[in-house]
């Protein structure tokens, strides 16, 4: 999927019903694979939802194609970090590139002062580390969290990265 087919911008209130489905139908292939039903994505009520969009320092961003959301990237600004999450997009158009369009798409939103963006996946879901590989993120470190493993990324900005506000 091209640049040209995707309309990228922040998700409203008014977006939060089929953020929620995008989701939840994205999210159901990583439950499956680690086992657990119970992950934040596939639990968070839609009351939940509504407000973190509305929460400060917390940027939602969505990729669309028409009137479909097709793609989604959160990410929570604390101090000089930012933290990607709930990154989805969905299941019929995973690697057409509409989740490297939203990774390239976030920075300019970040406000100033931003040095470094962090991600997280579980350890074994190859394809989104791939993923963040190739945009620029790096593997620091791994974290167990019950029967979890997760894969902690970081990409460091500045030193020349152009970030343009959005």
């Amino acid at each position: 999927m091209s640049e040209a087919d995707l309309e990228i911008r922040p998700v409203t209130v008014d977006d939060a019903g089929e953020l929620l489905t995008l989701r939840r139908a994205a999210f159901v292939t990583e439950a499956q694979q680690y086992g657990d039903p119970h992950i934040p994505p596939l639990t968070q009520t839609f009351e939940e939802l509504c407000a973190d969009l509305g929460a400060d320092g917390v940027v939602t961003l969505g990729a669309w194609s028409g009137h479909r959301l097709v793609g989604s990237i959160r990410v929570l600004v604390e101090g000089a970090k930012a933290t990607l999450g709930r990154f989805a997009v969905a299941p019929d158009l995973q690697g057409r590139g509409v989740g490297t369009e939203l990774l390239t798409a976030i920075l300019p939103y970040l406000p100033d002062g931003i040095e470094e963006v962090w991600v997280f996946t579980g350890r074994d879901s190859l394809q989104n580390i791939a993923l963040y590989n190739k945009a620029g993120y790096e593997h620091q470190h791994d974290q167990t969290a019950g029967d979890l493993t997760y894969a902690y990324l970081r990409k460091l900005l500045g030193d020349g990265e152009v970030v343009t506000p959005a």
